[in-house]
C-alpha cells in the first residue's frame, strides 16, 4: 500500500470524523511530518530558525485610506452544546440580510453551508496553529488547501479574509504567540500567491484593544512599548497587501472593570462626562478607544491605515450592567453611529471599513473566567430567537426557522424532595451545564431554591440530549411535559444533534478498517460494532486507543501512517 493511498484515506477519515477544525489541522500537519513532507530544504531551514523571519521593508506603495460606507456583520461562534444546524444559521443571516460573517476557525460544515449564500466570510486560524504555520511553508500550503481553496474554488464560498490568530498579542498571553504571527503571515501570503488568491483574500490579525494605550486622552495613543516594533512590521505588511487593521473594542468591559467609569460614556446618547482632547470632545467610549488606535497608528507612520472592528457588543446578562435593555441600547446606538458615516474626531466622515457584532448567538460552553456574562453576548439566544428588536439597517431581526428542537419535555426536581438534599447534585449539574443565569445579574436569579435546582437539572438534561438517565440524580429528578419557565427565566429545550448519524459513523468506521485491512494489520471479520468510541465528537486518539486495546496493535498506527508497516507478531 503506497504512502499516498494511506495518506488519502487518513485525510478523508479525519476530515469527516473529527469535528474540531483546529484538531483536524493539527492532525493533518502531524501526518505531513510523518510522511517527511516537511523534510524539504526549505522546510528544514524554516523549522530550524531560532529567530523570526526577516520582515518586509517599508512598502513602496502609497499608504491608503479606504473611503467606503461601513458594513455590519456578525461573529459566529460555536462554543455550545446546543448548536443550530449550519444551514439554519445561514438562512437566518440571509433572512436578515447580514452580508458578512467572521468565524473563529474553518469548520467544514459551516463553510459548506455558506456556499452560494453571497455572504462574505472571514475564516480564523486558532492561535495554537501559529507556531507550525510560522515554521513551515508546506504546512501553510496544506492549511490553505484544506481550509480556503477547497471551499472557494470547488464550493463557491466567498472567503475574503483570513484571521491569523485571535488576539495573539493579548497581555495575558505574555508573548506566547507574539513571535509566530509575522512569519506565519509571510508563509500564508506566499500560499495565497501560489493559488492565485492573493489579490482577493486578505490576511488580518484581530487585536485586542490592550495592544495600545494612552495616559489620558486619545491623541496620546501609543502601542504598548514591547509591541511597537512588531506592530510597525505588521502594519507595514497589512498596508503592502491591502488589508485593514482589525481591532476588538468593548466599552462594556471598561464599565465592568472600573467602578469609576461613567456609565453614560459607554453608550451613544451623549455623556455628562465627556473627554476633552484639545479641540476634540469625545462623548462615547467607542470613539475615544478608536481614536486612541488612530493616534497609535499615526505615531508609527500609518495614520491613514484602514481599520475594521472585529468584535464589539454588549452581553444581556451575567453582570449588573449586562441586561437586555443595555445591550439593545448599545448595539442599536452603535449601528446608527456607524451607518451615519460621521466617523470620529480624528477621522471625520470615515467610519470603520467593517464592523462585526459580537456575537450572533449565546455560547453556553465558553469559559466564565472573565465573568458569567461571557456566555451571553448573542443578539440571538442559542436557538436563533432574537433577544430584542435590533435593527441592523434592514428592519428588525427575524427569528430562525426550522429549528430542530428536542421534544418539549423538561427535567425538574421532584416536588416531594427537600431542596437541601439536592445541593451536591445541583453543583454537579452546574459544573458541566450552564447555570450562569441563576447567579447575580442573571434572568433566573430570583426563582428560589427549588427553581434553582430544577433549572440546573434541566440544563444538564438538555445538554445530554434528554437522555432519560441524565434526569435521575439518585431519584431526585423527574421528567415533566409542563413547561416550568418562570417569568423571564426560560427553561430551555435543547437542539437535536443532526450531525452524527449511525450510517455516517458506520461509513467512516469502515474507512478506518480499510486503512488497516489493506495494510494487513486487522484481524479477519472485524466489524464496526467492535469500536464503540468511533463516533463524531471523539478524538482520533480515542479511536486509536480502542484499536490498540481490542486488537493489540500498540505502536502500529504510527507505522501505518508513516508507511513503514511491519507484520504484527502472532
Amino acid at each position: 500500500m503506497s504512502h499516498w493511498s494511506v495518506r488519502f484515506l487518513f485525510y478523508l477519515i479525519v476530515d469527516h470524523c473529527i469535528p474540531s477544525a483546529s484538531l483536524r489541522s493539527l492532525l493533518f500537519l502531524g501526518v505531513l511530518r510523518f510522511f517527511n513532507v516537511l523534510s524539504s530544504p526549505e522546510s528544514v531551514g524554516a523549522s530550524r530558525r531560532s529567530k523570526p523571519m526577516p520582515i518586509l521593508v517599508e512598502s513602496t506603495q502609497s499608504r491608503w485610506l479606504l473611503w467606503v460606507d461601513s458594513a455590519v456583520g456578525v461573529n459566529w461562534g460555536t462554543v455550545s452544546s446546543h448548536k443550530l444546524p449550519p444551514a439554519v444559521v445561514v438562512d437566518l443571516m440571509k433572512e436578515n440580510r447580514i452580508g458578512k460573517v467572521k468565524l473563529f476557525d474553518a469548520d467544514p460544515d459551516v463553510l459548506l453551508a455558506l456556499r452560494g449564500s453571497g455572504i462574505e466570510v472571514m475564516v480564523g486560524i486558532p492561535n495554537e496553529l501559529l507556531a507550525v504555520l510560522a515554521s513551515s511553508a508546506a504546512a501553510s500550503d496544506l492549511w490553505m488547501s484544506q481550509n480556503v481553496t477547497r471551499y472557494m474554488v470547488k464550493a463557491g464560498v466567498d472567503i475574503r479574509y483570513i484571521a491569523v490568530g485571535n488576539e495573539p498579542f493579548l497581555t495575558s498571553y505574555q508573548g506566547q504567540y507574539q513571535s509566530f504571527v509575522l512569519p506565519a503571515m509571510l508563509n500564508l501570503q506566499q500560499s495565497l500567491v501560489k493559488v492565485n488568491l492573493a489579490g482577493y483574500v486578505k490576511l488580518v490579525v484581530p487585536c485586542n484593544a490592550d495592544a495600545y494605550q494612552s495616559a489620558s486622552v486619545p491623541s496620546e495613543g501609543t502601542f504598548r512599548p514591547e509591541l511597537t516594533q512588531i506592530m510597525t512590521q505588521l502594519v507595514s505588511f497589512l498596508n503592502l497587501n491591502g488589508s485593514p487593521f482589525v481591532v476588538n473594542i468593548y466599552p462594556f468591559l471598561s464599565l465592568y472593570q472600573s467602578a469609576d467609569f461613567p456609565q453614560d460614556y459607554a453608550f451613544f446618547d451623549g455623556s455628562s462626562h465627556p473627554v476633552v482632547d484639545g479641540q476634540n470632545v469625545y462623548y462615547n467610549a467607542f470613539d475615544g478607544n478608536y481614536d486612541t488606535l488612530v493616534a497609535a497608528l499615526n505615531r508609527i507612520g500609518y495614520g491613514q491605515m484602514p481599520i475594521a472592528i472585529g468584535e464589539v457588543g454588549w452581553p444581556t446578562e451575567g453582570a449588573l450592567s449586562a441586561t437586555v435593555t443595555a445591550a439593545e441600547a448599545f448595539n442599536q446606538g452603535l449601528i446608527v453611529h456607524i451607518m451615519s458615516n460621521r466617523g470620529t474626531p480624528l477621522r471625520p466622515g470615515v467610519p470603520p471599513v467593517d464592523v462585526y457584532l459580537f456575537s450572533l448567538f449565546d455560547e453556553e460552553q465558553k469559559s466564565i473566567l472573565p465573568g458569567n456574562f461571557e456566555r451571553h453576548w448573542g443578539i440571538y439566544s442559542f436557538d436563533g430567537q432574537a433577544k430584542y428588536p435590533l435593527n441592523l439597517g434592514n428592519g428588525r431581526l427575524e427569528n430562525a426557522k426550522n429549528v430542530p428542537y428536542l421534544p418539549p419535555r423538561w427535567c425538574i426536581m421532584s416536588p416531594i424532595q427537600d431542596p437541601a438534599a439536592v445541593t451536591n447534585h445541583m453543583k454537579l449539574a452546574c459544573s458541566v451545564a450552564d447555570c450562569t443565569t441563576l447567579y447575580y445579574g442573571g434572568s433566573c436569579n430570583a426563582i428560589g431554591d427549588k427553581g434553582n435546582n430544577s433549572y440546573a437539572f434541566n440544563s444538564y438534561y438538555q445538554m445530554q440530549k434528554q437522555d432519560a438517565g441524565s434526569c435521575d440524580f439518585d431519584g431526585l429528578g423527574m421528567i415533566t411535559f409542563l413547561n416550568p419557565t418562570v417569568g423571564n427565566c426560560r427553561f430551555l429545550v435543547g437542539i437535536s444533534d443532526r450531525n452524527c448519524s449511525c450510517i455516517g459513523c458506520g461509513i467512516f468506521c469502515g474507512l478506518w478498517m480499510m486503512v488497516f485491512e489493506m495494510a494487513s494489520l486487522l484481524e479477519e471479520g472485524l466489524v464496526c460494532s467492535n469500536f464503540p468510541h468511533c463516533k463524531r465528537g471523539h478524538s482520533l486518539q480515542s479511536i486509536i486507543d480502542v484499536l490498540d486495546r481490542k486488537h493489540k496493535l500498540v505502536g502500529l498506527v504510527g507505522n501505518v501512517i508513516s508507511g513503514v508497516v511491519e507484520e504484527p507478531e502472532p
